[in-house]
């Protein structure tokens, strides 16, 4: 329990009780490894993120994504925010940063799509260029406070990330534990939204079936730009502006 207690170092206090349940069931080995190792990413200090930043009375929503970014410099805990990226915007549109993010950078088109700051006929930097980005967010982490603010809680099915080639026994390690998240916060009229077909497994856990649950469509997929029923979501939320 003393060891489980270091990785639990500054999460809110709202969520201890719900997170130590939640690591008790993962497997004993998989516990060890996230205890021991020190390759996988984001570190022990940083992939429990979204539960320092966010107390669980605020949730309103559950996103949950894939995995991590494949970049230890990238991943931070967040779903879908890549701390590389210092700028969203550059004066040639978007900055490389979010170019190189495929899902953040559909995810930012999407945000200026629904703002009626771009054309579905023109999504191309250049139309970016002409955008007045005055009171626009222009890092990573200000759109990750957006999120925290509408009460997102971005989380990813796999919490961490080693290589390519064990994702899929990363999320099959973590499933118990989001099983076990579910079921904690069941009472909570917290609704999930689900990106892509990994995250629609949340589907066959049990405590899921109590939940309204929101499909979409991977944001790596283009398609997701000039989704209705994304926009319908995300569009009053407003995410793309600078509120500080």
């Amino acid at each position: 329990m003393k060891a489980l207690n270091s990785i639990l170092t500054n999460v809110h206090y709202s969520w201890v009780e719900i997170l130590t349940d939640a690591f008790c069931a993962l497997d004993d080995g998989y516990l060890n490894f996230l205890l021991e190792d020190k390759t996988f990413f984001p570190d022990i200090d940083n992939f429990l993120n979204p539960f320092k930043t966010l107390p669980l009375h605020d949730v309103k929503y559950i996103l949950f994504g894939q995995d991590p970014y494949p970049r230890k410099e990238s991943a931070i805990g967040y779903a879908f925010i890549d701390a590389r990226v210092k700028n969203i915007f550059s004066s040639k549109g978007l900055s490389k940063e979010v170019n190189k993010a495929t899902s953040l950078r559909n995810f930012i088109k999407m945000l200026l799509l629904c703002e009626g700051l771009l054309n579905e006929d023109d999504l191309s930097q250049n139309a970016i260029t002409k955008i007045n980005k005055r009171d626009l967010c222009d890092s990573a982490m200000e759109l990750k406070d957006n999120f925290e603010k509408n009460g997102v809680l971005l989380l990813n099915m796999a919490l961490v990330f080693t290589k390519k080639n064990e994702s899929k026994y990363h999320l099959k390690a973590w499933k118990p534990f989001v099983q076990s998240l579910l079921c904690s916060v069941k009472e909570y009229n917290i609704k999930l939204i689900l990106f892509g077909n990994v995250a629609r497994d949340i589907e066959k856990l049990e405590c899921s079936k109590v939940f309204d649950k929101l499909f979409f469509v991977h944001p790596y997929n283009v398609s997701f730009i000039n989704d209705r029923k994304v926009h319908r979501l995300f569009g009053p939320m407003n995410l793309i502006y600078n509120y500080s």
